[in-house]
């Protein structure tokens, strides 16, 4: 059995959510949303954001990671700031010995819909289907945590792979 931790990286939100693999067998653990403060500074939002997921990876014990992939937007400086994010999201897991694989948006939701340009609520759907006990409501950045981290469940034996290749 395998503990799997789906990010989905954000400034101003990053969803997480963990999953259970055993065998072929999916179970949800728990999803949610870090919200770091808008009103602080850049520096205190990364800090606040990595010191909650701190507190998430204390509280499940994930086995394994995985972070969506930074796409590249118009505003360079938002683009800029989600990569300062996403390292944060990087860094946290790695600080704890969890090796973290990487997927770009189209890897996710070809993995968990079947089409790799689905929207966000064929992506939702999806997730509650192949994860029965998912709240009825949850925050759409937790949903795409959870999507990242069944994506991981099925690339596994791939993504391990690569990342033994590169350590």
């Amino acid at each position: 059995m395998v503990r799997i931790l789906g990010l989905d990286p954000g400034l101003r939100h990053t969803g997480w959510g963990v999953i259970e693999k055993d065998g072929s067998r999916l179970r949800f653990i728990a999803a949610g949303v870090i919200n770091p403060e808008t009103e602080n500074q850049l520096c205190n939002r990364l800090g606040q954001l990595h010191t909650d997921l701190k507190k998430v990876i204390e509280a499940y014990q994930p086995d394994e990671a995985a972070v969506e992939e930074t796409f590249v937007n118009n505003n360079p400086t938002s683009t800029l700031k989600l990569g300062q994010a996403r390292g944060v999201v990087l860094l946290t897991p790695a600080l704890f010995n969890i090796p973290v694989a990487e997927y770009t948006p189209n890897q996710i939701k070809k993995m968990v819909v079947g089409v790799g340009h689905a929207d966000k609520k064929q992506v939702d759907m999806m997730v509650r289907t192949l994860l029965k006990s998912v709240p009825e409501k949850i925050p759409p950045d937790a949903a795409d945590a959870l999507a990242i981290s069944l994506c991981h469940s099925f690339m596994r034996p791939i993504s391990l792979k690569k990342m033994m290749e590169k350590a």
